[in-house]
């Protein structure tokens, strides 16, 4: 098989299982909580296959499967297009880019990004943009984040991993977040929202950051490292 035969047929496979595993945890599971943007704890599939085939891989696969997703839970094709994919290829397209960094020193970025997620999560409480219910699970889910980040980054390797799945995430997280409210400003949302205000942009990122950062960086590093060996065997 040749590179470009087996790139497309792991970016085929990243997409399916993307979409799988992403559409499964939504049914019944996990609703949408803050506007259209859904809880999404799959984001891992993507990143290992950007961090293990490269960044096109991750990237074409996560936007595969994201549009399949969309198009079995809301069907709104614009909507996808428009935000949800390249929010996806861009977002896990740099995770592939970054993920060969080496040095403990990624791993401090890493967290120095959390902890800002975590001061934006609190301003937003103060300002009452968030109730304390909500600020309370998002600031419990970034702390549990900058553990397992800090203890990854004990190891130079999955150090540049977890800055690169946390950095890409915070890139997607941030498209997703403007995407979405510039959509409203012309179209209705699957909600029925529109004509949403700045402020919801800036919560749809803090939500798709904080709820996924958690299990992207405890789930990469670990799935990279035995997926890797199958790939060189």
């Amino acid at each position: 098989m040749t590179r470009k035969s087996l790139e497309i047929a792991a970016a085929s496979i990243c997409g399916v299982l993307y979409a799988i595993i992403g559409y499964a945890s939504y049914l019944g599971i996990f609703a949408p909580v803050v506007g259209v943007v859904r809880f999404w704890p799959s984001v891992f599939v993507p990143a290992v296959f950007s961090v293990v085939f490269g960044p096109w891989v991750g990237g074409a696969g996560a936007a595969i499967g994201i549009f399949i997703s969309d198009m079995t839970i809301h069907g709104n094709a614009l909507l996808s297009l428009s935000v949800g994919v390249p929010a996806n290829f861009v977002g896990f397209y740099v995770v592939g880019l970054l993920s060969e960094k080496r040095g403990r020193k990624w791993g401090v970025v890493a967290v120095l990004e959390q902890l800002g997620a975590i001061l934006i999560t609190i301003i937003c409480w103060r300002m009452k943009w968030l109730s304390w219910e909500v600020a309370a699970i998002f600031l419990a889910g970034m702390f549990i984040a900058v553990i397992i980040t800090s203890i990854f980054s004990i190891k130079e390797n999955a150090a540049g991993i977890v800055f690169a799945s946390s950095t890409g995430l915070l890139i997607g997280s941030a498209i997703i977040g403007m995407g979405v409210y510039t959509y409203s400003q012309f179209f209705t949302l699957p909600s029925g929202e529109s004509n949403l205000s700045a402020i919801a942009a800036l919560l749809w990122f803090l939500w798709t950051y904080v709820t996924e950062v958690p299990f992207i960086v405890s789930l990469t590093p670990p799935i990279v490292a035995v997926a890797e060996k199958v790939v060189k065997h």
